[in-house]
């Protein structure tokens, strides 16, 4: 028998603001020890240079996370023209220069093609994973390493400064599984001059914004104390795109159990996919079906 997990029954979702120089995986372990939490995770990692939201889920909230991961997310960023780097980013070794150097129009023009359905390559310092292995350790060990384009869908993408000839910064909001570095380098390439990341920051992500996000200071001041937990936002949020539909009390118990309940629905059509509340905490997810909802997520929740 494994052992039992210590640390509270605690549910809901933290909004970060990740410093430079952590991994998200270490942001998660130090929120899970400030808040003495059993379980925590994060939805989207940052590279360990980049800043902004960082949305970590404890407890039910983990849940939730595939809801958070697949919404849209908006990324600020500097590039580096006139340089490529073997990592994208300012952490690598630059491989290629070019004296070029596009107007604001030039790239204004060119960023066109990088909106919509695109076919994007990431970076081979990542962590897709080739034959069971990250690519960055493959890289890491001199492998060649050859990544196959995957779909993303790109919102937006506005130049929104120009500092000097040497940068420019722009604003993406982007769907799941964005590299943004693969963007600076492609529109190094597409313009002719090269390009890389210097600084990247994420505003936000779904329905958590920088604005509201704590600072690492600020987690580590308020560590195990009640304070940082009135700072936790619901893990209802993470489910503001699903339709909501209502159950009873009696609903509730079935759900629980992974059944088939009756619920109360409005505007939600068969085999959509939703969320059951009872008196406005979530019970379920699942698939609505002729006035019931098939669920295939369950929050526990105190007896009703």
């Amino acid at each position: 028998m494994g052992r039992k997990r210590k640390g509270r029954d605690i549910s809901g979702w933290l909004v970060v603001d990740k410093p430079a120089g952590m991994t998200s995986t270490a942001v998660v372990n130090k929120v899970r020890w400030a808040f003495d939490a059993k379980k925590a995770g994060h939805a989207g990692t940052l590279d360990p240079e980049a800043t902004g939201v960082l949305a970590i889920a404890l407890g039910e909230a983990t849940k939730t996370v595939p809801y958070i991961t697949d919404d849209l997310k908006c990324y600020e960023f500097t590039a580096r023209l006139g340089q490529a780097t073997n990592t994208d980013d300012a952490e690598g070794e630059v491989i290629s220069q070019s004296d070029l150097r596009p107007s604001d129009e030039q790239i204004k023009d060119a960023l066109g093609p990088f909106v919509g359905d695109i076919m994007q390559v990431p970076p081979k310092f990542s962590a897709v994973k080739i034959d069971g292995q990250r690519a960055y350790k493959l890289a890491r060990d001199g492998e060649d390493v050859t990544i196959e384009a995957r779909p993303l869908w790109v919102e937006e993408l506005v130049m929104t400064d120009r500092p000097d000839a040497d940068h420019v910064t722009l604003e993406m909001t982007c769907g799941k599984g964005g590299y943004v570095r693969s963007i600076a380098r492609d529109l190094g390439a597409a313009l002719g001059c090269f390009g890389h990341v210097l600084k990247l920051r994420r505003i936000w992500s779904g329905p958590f914004e920088v604005k509201d996000g704590l600072t690492f200071d600020e987690i580590e001041k308020l560590a195990r104390t009640p304070e940082l937990d009135t700072h936790l936002r619901p893990l209802e949020e993470a489910l503001a795109g699903l339709p909501e539909v209502k159950c009873t009390a009696e609903s509730v118990t079935r759900l629980r159990n992974g059944n088939p309940a009756m619920v109360i629905a409005h505007g939600v059509d068969y085999g959509d996919e939703a969320w059951a509340s009872f008196e406005g905490q979530a019970v379920a997810v699942g698939v609505f079906k002729a006035g019931e909802l098939h669920p295939n997520r369950v929050f526990v929740l105190p007896e009703v």
